[in-house]
């Protein structure tokens, strides 16, 4: 084999090495993301809210991640866990503010999006039906 060959052969070998890890980057969820479910689930914690499943999902859906991922079992569950707990202690030390500011961006009222977060009891509201066409009499 000439020279040239074994390098060429050398540089595919390596980069084909490489696009694993090149591709489990790439799917890896954006770090805004992975912050978002620390700083809803840290809300919840620390305030009492109960998270509106389907608007959390509906939100994580946008940013192409699902509720598997960041939950504590999931891939990147030790992340959100280490973040979680950053911003919990944060949120606690001044609990009032802290729980009115959150309950402005993502309670029922939301600035940010509706109905992430709920007080503790209250069921999110129903989906808006279509009105139904008039029937002839």
């Amino acid at each position: 084999m000439r020279p040239t060959t074994t390098r060429i052969s050398l540089l595919a070998a390596v980069t084909l090495a490489a696009l694993p890890a090149q591709a489990q980057i790439r799917n890896a969820p954006a770090p805004r993301a992975l912050e978002f479910a620390a700083y809803i689930f840290a809300a919840s914690n620390v305030c009492g809210y109960r998270i509106g499943s389907d608007q959390f999902e509906a939100l994580l859906a946008k940013q192409n991640v699902q509720i598997a991922d960041v939950q504590p079992r999931g891939p990147f569950g030790n992340r959100v866990q280490t973040m979680f707990t950053l911003m919990s202690n944060q949120m606690a030390q001044n609990r009032d503010r802290a729980c009115i500011a959150v309950a402005g961006e993502y309670g029922p009222e939301g600035t940010v999006a509706k109905n992430v977060l709920l007080p503790a009891g209250q069921e999110p509201a129903p989906a808006a039906k279509p009105a139904e066409p008039a029937k002839p009499q």
